[in-house]
């Protein structure tokens, strides 16, 4: 049976080396022989992976996330910008910080059926979410594009929405290929508030 890494004496060399090792870690019975790595714990994303919060109807009102959000204030439903027909949101499970999606506020599922007006709108609105997290994280590229319907992909298929997804190099690493998980270095609220203070005026 080894130790646990964090059971050297005080002043000794992390378990492994790795300046990343908290200073203390707490023993817990169970199974299992311990081994050299630490564990991102992520239970915030146990909501996506049970689907909670996704609609249950394709009908508009309240059921619909995209539908409510427009009715709470920005900071709370991490409303970025509103324009005259749709508006631009943090994605509550993001890929990459700064993860936006562009919504017409009517709850219409196919982008065939927006208006013209809708269509000048959500197009306005990528653009300038792409200004904003230029301007405020230098972003080196995006992902834009919109799943339409469940079976390419959208999660809310009744609502259409677009995704802008910022990227930078190496931001694909072992943490998604392998473990599926994404580490993410600012909370949703910071990151609403410093894209709307970086968001373009027409």
């Amino acid at each position: 049976m080894t130790d646990l890494p964090g059971d050297d004496p005080p002043g000794s060399a992390p378990a492994g080396g790795s300046p990343y090792e908290p200073e203390e870690l707490v023993r817990q019975d169970g199974m299992g022989v311990p081994d050299p790595f630490l564990r991102l714990w992520t239970p915030h994303r146990m909501a996506y992976v049970a689907g909670d919060n996704k609609p249950t109807s394709t009908s508009s009102g309240d059921d619909c996330p995209f539908c409510r959000i427009p009715s709470l204030p920005d900071a709370d439903g991490l409303i970025v910008h509103r324009g005259p027909s749709a508006y631009a949101v943090l994605n509550l499970y993001p890929y990459n910080p700064g993860h936006l999606m562009v919504v017409p506020y009517r709850h219409v599922a196919d982008y065939t059926d927006l208006t013209p007006e809708e269509v000048s709108d959500v197009a306005t609105l990528t653009r300038q979410a792409m200004q904003a997290v230029r301007i405020a994280s230098a972003a080196h590229g995006f992902n834009i594009g919109m799943n339409q319907g469940e079976i390419a992909g959208a999660g809310i298929a009744a609502h259409l929405h677009q995704h802008v997804v910022p990227r930078w190099g190496g931001d694909t690493n072992f943490m998604p290929v392998v473990a599926q998980t994404k580490v993410l270095p600012q909370l949703l609220t910071d990151t609403r508030a410093l894209l709307a203070k970086s968001w373009p005026t027409p």
